[in-house]
Parts: structure tokens; C-alpha cells; sequence
């Protein structure tokens, strides 16, 4: 993709023909500096670090697939000429070719491609090398945002400073305003239910969530408990791997597995509930007794700052507050209003308990 041409007002070209020399007499700056500072933006990242952009990005380099996911919400998905591989994977509608995969993990950027692609910003999550990233970068003059779209607790914040980057700050209010009509919904509606314990696995057997994860929020704004709110010992996103048998002395009355995310449908549902059920000493536990087991794909219900999985939680923890709520509607929502692309059917990403 061609980075479009630099946009320069007609008054910025006027102007730009005026003697310096003359303004310099009045003791004023150069007419070039003036237009470059009316233009230039001054970002606060989620590091708390000042950055000066030359204007609104028209071009970025950005790691992570929830921070491309929230770039195409915004309107600003066009703008994205170069990715990491798993973003590309997981999200295969944007559209880029494999030359425009310029990292293979979040440790592993290649700068020259980088470079190469004279992008106007590069943004990494905080759990990227953004301190190597800084450094490297700056000798081809090129600025780092870093804005962290996979917590939960500043997904907000990362919405509201990708809309300032970006300059789509409307857009970023529509993506915030969905998320808040969800949250309402939850707040209305679960106000005054008995919490249900639930015990949340994500991709790997055993591992699971913790106090300061955005899959423990996610629990809770669900109206649930979880069954390892007192654990400690976590990975820097609050994940840790629990003994087996931990978990069926919880006993936890729903379990929920989300494995991992991808745009392209993966049957995966079926092999899952027989690994959960053949686990030993699982098969008695309340929620396998009861059929209380859903099962999802990550880019459903991690979608939107984990939003559309607490709707979907909320639903099968309390159907009877939840009746008239239809979280296939919002995934349909997000996936073909905020995302551009198509959604086969919502049962090919998410299948709650089994009748």
C-alpha cells in the first residue's frame, strides 16, 4: 500500500512563499515551524510518555489483533500497512499481503521493514520490546505509541488515545458507546442475582484466571464469582495453571473455556467438551453433572474488551434476567458494522451449555 501524499493547506503554502527573513525581524518564528507546530499532536501513551506526531496518523505499523481489531472499529483499518503474524492469522480480513508482516512475536520486530514501509507511527502493546522498539525507531525518525488494546481495564483509555492518534475520535466514541450499552445491559439486569461460582480455562488445560485479568472482570460484570479469586502467583496477565484437583474441590457450577482467537471458523467445540468431561474426577462435578459447559472462540467473546463474552456469560449464568437479551445480535454487530467483514454464524464462534 502507497502511503497517501502529505496533505498541505493552501494557507500553509502561502504562507510558506513569505521572506523569512522578514518574519525572523518581527521576532517570530519561521512560517515552517508555525505550521508544523498548528499541526503537530502531542499524545500521552499508556506508558505516560509524551509523543509528538506531525498530524493525525495516516500510516501505522501495529502489533497486537485486539489494536487492529480496534483500528478497523474505529475507521482507521485502511490505514495499517504493516502487522505481526498473528495478527494477519487471527484476522485474515485484513487484507494485507505476507511482505506486510514486519514482526513474528511481540519480541521480534524487523526494523528495516519497518523502516522501509516509512510508516507515521509504529504502535506496540505494553507487553511488547516498546523500550527497544523507541530506541531503534527513533533513528529513522519514526514515533512509538504504545496502547495496550488486550486489558480490559484501559480498554477505554486505549480506545479514546487510538481515536486521538488516528484523529477519528468520533469513531472511537461509537466503538465506547457500544461498550457502554453492553455494560448498562449487565448493570440493569444483574444488579441483585446470586453470583455464580465459574471456573474460566483459556486455551491451555488448567489454566485460568486471576484477580487483575480481564477475564476475572469479565466474570463479574457476568454475575459471577470465580472459583480462583484467591489465588496468587499469576503470569503478568494474571493467568496462572492450577492442579486438577484444585478445581473439582471448587466445584464450580459453570465452567468456560475459550480457546484461541481466529476469524476463520474452528470446529473445535465438540473435542473440547469430551476432554473436559474425561478429565479425571470432572465428570461429577456440578457443572459437567448439569451440562453447564459452554465453549468459544476468542474472537467472539475477547472481542471489544471482553464485553461480548460477559454478555454471553451473563446469559447462561442467568438466563430468566437475561431473556430478551440476544448476545448473537451484539457479536453480529460488532463483527459486521465495526469490523467490515462477515459473519458465517454465531454458532460457529460460541455454543453455550447444551440442552
Amino acid at each position: 500500500m502507497t502511503p497517501p501524499p502529505r496533505r498541505r493547506t493552501v494557507l500553509g503554502a502561502a504562507l510558506a512563499t513569505l521572506p523569512a527573513l522578514g518574519l525572523a525581524a518581527c521576532g517570530e518564528v519561521t512560517v515552517e515551524g508555525r505550521t508544523e507546530e498548528a499541526e503537530q499532536l502531542r499524545i500521552i501513551d499508556d506508558q505516560d510518555r509524551e509523543v509528538l506526531l506531525p498530524g493525525p496518523a495516516r500510516t501505522a505499523v501495529v502489533l497486537n489483533s485486539y489494536t487492529n481489531e480496534f483500528l478497523r472499529a474505529i475507521g482507521a483499518g485502511d490505514r495499517v500497512v504493516g502487522v505481526d503474524r498473528a495478527s494477519l492469522d487471527r484476522l485474515p480480513y485484513l487484507d494485507l499481503a505476507e511482505d506486510r508482516i514486519i514482526a513474528e512475536g511481540l519480541d521480534q520486530l524487523n526494523y528495516e521493514a519497518i523502516a522501509g514501509l516509512e510508516p507515521d507511527v509504529v504502535i506496540l502493546p505494553r507487553n511488547a520490546v516498546w523500550q527497544e522498539a523507541a530506541e531503534q525507531l527513533e533513528s529513522f525518525g519514526i514515533p512509538l505509541v504504545v496502547a495496550t488494546a488486550w486489558d480490559t481495564a484501559v480498554v477505554d483509555e486505549t480506545l479514546t488515545l487510538l481515536g486521538e492518534v488516528f484523529g477519528l475520535e468520533d469513531g472511537a466514541s461509537a466503538v465506547l458507546d457500544l461498550r457502554a450499552e453492553i455494560a448498562g445491559i449487565l448493570e440493569d439486569r444483574l444488579g441483585d442475582v446470586e453470583p455464580v461460582p465459574v471456573y474460566f480455562e483459556t486455551v491451555e488445560p488448567y489454566l485460568t484466571t486471576l484477580p487483575g485479568s480481564g477475564f476475572h472482570a469479565m466474570i463479574l460484570d457476568a454475575g459471577g464469582t470465580n472459583i480462583f479469586d484467591d489465588a496468587s502467583g499469576g503470569d503478568a496477565q494474571e493467568e496462572l495453571t492450577v492442579d486438577p484437583s484444585e478445581v473439582v474441590l471448587r466445584d464450580p457450577q459453570f465452567v468456560f473455556h475459550e480457546f484461541e482467537p481466529a476469524a476463520e471458523p474452528v470446529d473445535r467445540f465438540d473435542t473440547l467438551r469430551e476432554d473436559l468431561a474425561a478429565r479425571p474426577g470432572w465428570a461429577g462435578m456440578t457443572a459437567l453433572a448439569e451440562g453447564s459447559v459452554a465453549i468459544a472462540n476468542g474472537w467472539a467473546t475477547s472481542a471489544l474488551g471482553k464485553s461480548l463474552g460477559a454478555l454471553y456469560l451473563a446469559s447462561w449464568l442467568h438466563p430468566q434476567e437475561m431473556a430478551d437479551v440476544d448476545p448473537d445480535q451484539y457479536l453480529t454487530r460488532w463483527v459486521t458494522e465495526f469490523q467490515d467483514t462477515e459473519l458465517p454464524d454465531p454458532a460457529d464462534y460460541v455454543q453455550g451449555p447444551e440442552a
